[in-house]
């Protein structure tokens, strides 16, 4: 999506918007991050207040995907910290965004990674293992499956059920 925003990707496509197939998250995040511009395929993930399973995530190989984490919108704890938006990174994810908040905002600023949060916390979440894993989630009133495509910027986040061509 180089130098093509996500309002011109919205002009160009109404009937993508009309259909469903182009649908843009409400305006909740805070952008964290190096990179406030960034896409790829998503992976999908729904916890509550536990972090353990998006650690395992970043530590795969990212290959440009997007991890998406329902987090339930809790603002009582922070589900991500910087060790692990190092290791995505370094693993090649292109972003991660959070219906939660993060904590170690200091770190994630300097890492070249996009990262979407509510909002910050300094406290940290629990290590039980429990969520679920490539499950449709809903966060910011819209829907999203694992293998759409996210497309973010400083005007929003755009959710395709495809890749875009722009």
């Amino acid at each position: 999506m180089a130098l093509v925003t996500t309002a011109e990707v919205c002009d160009a496509n109404p009937q993508l918007i009309v259909s469903g197939e182009l649908r843009a998250l409400q305006p909740i995040f805070q952008i964290y991050g190096r990179r406030p511009v960034f896409s790829g395929p998503i992976v999908t993930l729904k916890v509550f207040e536990d972090n353990v399973l998006i650690r395992e995530f970043l530590e795969e190989k990212g290959n440009g995907r997007v991890l998406v984490v329902d987090g339930g919108g809790s603002l009582r704890c922070a589900i991500l910290g910087g060790n692990p938006v190092v290791q995505a990174q370094n693993n090649g994810w292109a972003g991660i965004v959070v219906n939660g908040c993060i904590r170690d905002v200091d770190e994630i600023n300097g890492c070249d990674i996009g990262v979407r949060a509510l909002h910050s916390h300094p406290m940290k979440a629990n290590k039980k293992g429990i969520g679920e894993k490539h499950v449709p989630i809903t966060i910011a009133g819209t829907r999203i499956c694992n293998g759409e495509w996210l497309y973010a910027d400083t005007d929003g986040i755009l959710i395709s059920k495809t890749e875009l061509s722009v």
